[in-house]
């Protein structure tokens, strides 16, 4: 059966994706305090909030098969599942911007790429809510709009923050501070780049290109 094929594989493709961005979720909640000379804000809550995140994950993987054809209680199941995760990821969201708001913020360059990674998780948070509404999803399924939402979160999301984790990291491992300039130099070419990229494919996507 080729639908029972895409269950396995999006069992295991969903909960990889979550499992992927969890790490970028836990540098951030440890660097935005240091450059913002604030605690971080709400701290159990945002605890409660990661792990409400890893478990409901794990139940919302057909949210990428509303096309082929599954019965209409297992479209509302994954619906409904599908739009719990944005309250959790939405607490952590307040958490980060409180953290941030009234805090001495240093916009040093894992800081820019974290300011980054927060703008564009935004945005592939609610590309992702639109595509888990099942009638949305039937006109965007398998389009640039998908491509768009992944990449908001894959590169936009966890690959902004790897950066800003080795910017942060690195001159505590050695010992050996890293040249500013340069990191704004790496930052705002590639920021720019991302959104000229992926950015226009949400309205190539929503023209009908598929990909």
């Amino acid at each position: 059966s080729v639908v029972m094929l895409l269950h396995f594989f999006w069992v295991f493709g969903h909960a990889e994706f979550a499992i992927l961005v969890l790490p970028a979720f836990a540098f951030a909640s440890e660097i935005i305090p240091v450059f913002s000379r604030k605690a971080i804000f709400g701290y159990p809550v945002m605890v409660a909030a990661t792990v409400s995140i890893a478990f409901v994950s794990f139940g919302v993987w057909a949210h990428h098969m509303f096309t082929v054809g599954m019965p209409s209680y297992g479209n509302a199941f994954f619906v409904l599942s599908s739009m719990l995760v944005g309250v959790p990821t939405g607490i952590k969201i307040f958490n980060w911007l409180g953290t941030m708001w009234g805090g001495k913020i240093i916009f040093a360059t894992p800081m820019l790429f974290y300011i980054g990674f927060v703008f564009q998780f935004v945005i592939g948070g609610l590309t992702g809510i639109m595509l888990a509404t099942a009638p949305i999803d039937w006109q965007l399924n398998d389009s640039y709009f998908v491509v768009a939402h992944f990449n908001y979160i894959l590169v936009g999301a966890i690959l902004f923050t790897i950066f800003a984790a080795f910017y942060y990291w690195y001159p505590k491992v050695t010992g050996r501070m890293l040249a500013e300039r340069l990191g704004k130099w790496h930052f705002w070419p590639f920021l720019i780049g991302f959104q000229m990229t992926f950015g226009l494919l949400h309205g190539l996507g929503l023209l009908g290109t598929t990909r």
